[in-house]
């Protein structure tokens, strides 16, 4: 088997080049809002469920707990997420969004729904669809 054999064969080597594809697109439209994908995916998970621990977001974003704080230490630079103690337990932080975090998500998710909507162009609504079930499977 060749190198590139290999590689074309390497389910860690499509998936991350994949992924880098996937990002850059979706990077290229959250810059116009000053939002990394991974800030956005912060702030909407925030969103959801109100106030995240550390644990909860590293858990959510898989991610380790140094990277999630790399991402969170601009978005409380800038006043769109509080870090404070848990209300029942003030052993433990906890990210909110603020009144300037859901604005900045508001005016994000038109721009996350052009993003959107150029994946589901460039490789149309049904791979997109497959793309989420499979990968939603292999990290739920």
């Amino acid at each position: 088997m060749t190198a590139s054999e290999r590689l074309i064969a390497c389910n860690c080597f499509a998936s991350r080049k994949a992924a880098r594809l996937i990002t850059k697109m979706y990077e290229d439209h959250l810059a116009r809002v000053g939002l990394t994908s991974t800030q956005f995916s912060i702030l909407v998970y925030v969103d959801e469920i109100g106030a995240a621990s550390m644990k909860d977001l590293v858990e959510a974003m898989v991610m380790e707990r140094t990277s999630v704080i790399r991402a969170l230490q601009p978005l409380e630079r800038d006043g769109l997420v509080a870090i404070g103690p848990h209300e029942e337990d003030a052993r433990r932080n906890v990210v909110r969004l603020t009144d300037a975090g859901r604005a900045k998500l508001a005016e994000a998710l038109p721009v996350w729904q052009t993003a959107q909507a150029e994946f589901e162009s460039r490789f149309g609504a049904g791979l997109a669809g497959e793309l989420r079930q499979s990968l939603s499977t292999l990290a739920p």
